[in-house]
């Protein structure tokens, strides 16, 4: 029997089939107590529910990288917010129970949230029905339903972000979910696992134990399939466990064209964490160390040893392979709750970036003090964001020097750090010439260089197919950048979604781009992409 569902990560699974049962909706008939007693329970469930997810972000981590963990951060902070909890609680005081409580406010504040016009906001919805149930889940006491005796592929009507995490990844051979949205924390994590998906389908018991195909490159479920259907998929799965296994062989191994030109590709990082994953998968640096993510969910800006130990275990795991640490790009439409300044009318166009360290040198003094002190801890650059001048780039180097001369003067070690720019205005590609004469290296960041070209938010759906980060204004941008900075002697590095581009990769290199810096995931198949190309062609 052939299924046509929808494809949502690619590969082919083959085995029996294990349809888990309809989760169970927690709260149901729940007893009721005294407001006082209804009030503790929920308090210790609440609790349970924390240690639950504080457990998934760990295993995310552990498992996936600081992207995903972030799915379950972000839970964690929902466990704490006030707004939520206060109307729980008031819930409870006026006589409802726990469980009835818990899930009132959920459907309230996800309804909230899927009334906001932000498409970020929106998909939060989501989120706050996860916490939701887990919540209620923790007062029940029912702790899931996956119980994996043998690999098989799991049919199911939905399954939550924590049940993927939960999964041990060698015994699930592939998925078959009834209703998943492409872009959801559980469809996230999914593609992260490499688990092949087919989305789309409605699940039947009378399917368990049965031996089935999954194709997650076509959304196709085969059902006891005929015997030329399975040879087919084997082969095909074959065919795809060679690819990585070959891709295996380019970790340690150098980027090299076929024509001999040798190139760096390097990592982007949001958590020193992610450092020894990117080594791993045969990073040859990280390019491009996003600092701001580790402060954007904190109540104070990490303290000056707080910041040393992140930046030295990045370091650490890249066993002497460069890092380069982007100050912080925050305000504007990134702003912790400590932060007072940086919000604005515009925020792409606000107070960030470089401007706001400039603008409060004390906090961008703390940064750099930690960078100097992390620095002889392995091979550590820094680069500063979205610099449009050379006055920035000189003002910003001078409190670096003052920072260093502090340091030298309480006996503590600074480390030598070479310090880049980001070119992601159109400014700083104009003034490559001028910049070049300040900074050590340059590092194109082509998201927000889009941005800026183009006049489009990047993040506004309405905008699909319009930004194009092909457009010909942004890779003469590109190419000025990379004349002008090799003219000065200086590399260049591309650290954008273009520089996961494969279509792109050869038109960069050949424009003399030296180093391309992606996420983690995309290392290996760049740096196997790369050594099929011929830059003389």
């Amino acid at each position: 029997m052939k299924l046509a569902g929808r494809p949502l990560c690619p590969g082919v699974a083959l085995g029996p089939i294990h349809v888990l049962p309809e989760a169970e909706k927690p709260g149901k008939n729940a007893p009721k107590g005294t407001p006082a007693e209804e009030l503790e329970r929920l308090e210790l469930g609440r609790q349970r529910a924390l240690d639950r997810v504080n457990g998934q972000q760990s295993a995310a981590l552990e498992k996936l990288g600081k992207e995903e963990a972030d799915i379950f951060r972000l839970h964690a902070l929902m466990l704490e917010d006030r707004d939520l909890l206060e109307t729980v609680r008031c819930a409870v005081r006026a006589g409802a129970c726990a469980e009835d409580s818990v899930r009132e406010a959920g459907e309230t504040f996800a309804a909230a949230f899927r009334a906001l016009e932000d498409p970020y906001l929106r998909e939060r919805a989501a989120d706050v029905e996860e916490v939701s149930r887990l919540w209620r889940e923790a007062l029940s006491g029912n702790l899931g339903r996956l119980e994996l005796g043998k690999p098989a592929i799991l049919c199911t009507g939905e399954i939550a972000p924590g049940e993927l995490i939960a999964l041990e990844r060698e015994k699930v051979l592939g998925l078959v979910v009834e209703r998943m949205a492409s872009d959801s924390h559980a469809a996230i994590l999914t593609r992260a696992m490499a688990l092949p998906t087919v989305v789309g389908l409605v699940p039947r018991m009378d399917w368990e134990g049965a031996f089935a195909a999954l194709d997650g490159e076509t959304g196709e479920l085969y059902v006891t399939p005929e015997e030329k259907v399975r040879d087919r998929l084997m082969e095909k799965a074959q065919a795809q466990r060679k690819i990585q296994t070959e891709l295996v062989a380019f970790r340690d191994r150098p980027a090299c064209t076929r024509d001999g030109r040798v190139v760096s590709v390097c990592a982007n990082i949001a958590a020193p964490e992610e450092a020894a994953l990117a080594r791993r998968e045969g990073a040859q640096g990280v390019g491009l160390f996003r600092t701001e993510f580790l402060c954007l969910n904190k109540e104070q800006c990490p303290g000056e040893e707080e910041q040393i130990a992140l930046y030295r275990r990045a370091l650490e795991a890249m066993e002497g392979r460069r890092v380069v640490i982007r100050t912080l790009d925050i305000g504007g439409d990134k702003c912790p709750p400590w932060l007072e300044a940086g919000r604005g009318e515009n925020p792409a166009l606000g107070l960030r970036g470089i401007r706001l360290s400039l603008k409060q040198p004390e906090l961008f003094r703390l940064q750099l003090r930690a960078i100097l002190r992390a620095a002889p801890y392995g091979k550590a650059a820094l680069m500063f964001p979205l610099v449009s001048s050379a006055q920035e780039v000189r003002a910003a180097r001078a409190l670096l020097e003052r920072c260093r001369a502090e340091l030298e003067a309480e006996g503590l070690p600074a480390g030598e750090v070479e310090v880049g720019v980001m070119i992601e205005t159109p400014a700083a590609a104009l003034m490559a010439g001028e910049l070049a004469k300040e900074a050590d290296f340059f590092s194109i960041g082509t998201n927000d260089l889009t941005q800026y070209t183009l006049a489009m938010d990047r993040q506004d759906p309405e905008l699909d197919g319009m930004y194009d980060p092909h457009h010909p204004a942004v890779l003469e941008l590109i190419r000025r950048t990379v004349e002008e900075g090799h003219r000065h002697g200086r590399r260049v590095a591309l650290c954008g979604q273009l520089g996961a581009d494969r279509s792109m990769t050869k038109t960069l290199l050949q424009m003399g781009v030296d180093e391309l810096s992606v996420p983690v995931g995309e290392v290996l198949e760049l740096k196997a992409h790369v050594s099929t190309l011929d830059l003389s062609e």
